[in-house]
């Protein structure tokens, strides 16, 4: 296993790696809409989903993909009324086949995040 980290996204705020790869998959843990340079969340639903996919992007180009590479995401909401913005703002990030894909309410997430999301790459 090898741990993935880059300055491109936010610094891990807890005991994990914002990605770890395992032979040709790397599994991204959970990002929340921090801004990388301030750690502060950002405001705004749909600029929180687009700061999500702009930190997962970020690592996964440190890990040598990119989301065309992406197999599966997880989505994690506050309020499952946000999915179809959610379904927008993906689509601005990904492209046919995408990727499969879960989504979760949840009651609360870290710091007061509206959503969060991670995701499995395959680099094979």
């Amino acid at each position: 296993m090898k741990p993935i980290s880059t300055p491109e996204a936010p610094a891990a705020i807890g005991t994990y790696s914002q990605a770890v790869r395992a032979g040709d998959t790397v599994y991204l843990s959970g990002q929340i809409p921090l801004d990388p340079k301030t750690m502060q969340i950002v405001e705004g639903f749909e600029n929180q989903v687009k700061r999500v996919f702009e930190n997962l992007q970020a690592v996964c180009k440190a890990a040598g993909g990119d989301f065309s590479r992406v197999v599966r995401v997880t989505v994690y909401l506050t309020d499952l009324a946000n999915f179809a913005k959610v379904n927008e703002v993906m689509a601005i990030y990904f492209t046919q086949p995408y990727p499969a894909r879960a989504a979760i309410g949840v009651a609360s997430l870290p710091r007061g995040s509206l959503v969060e999301i991670d995701a499995v790459m395959f680099l094979g």
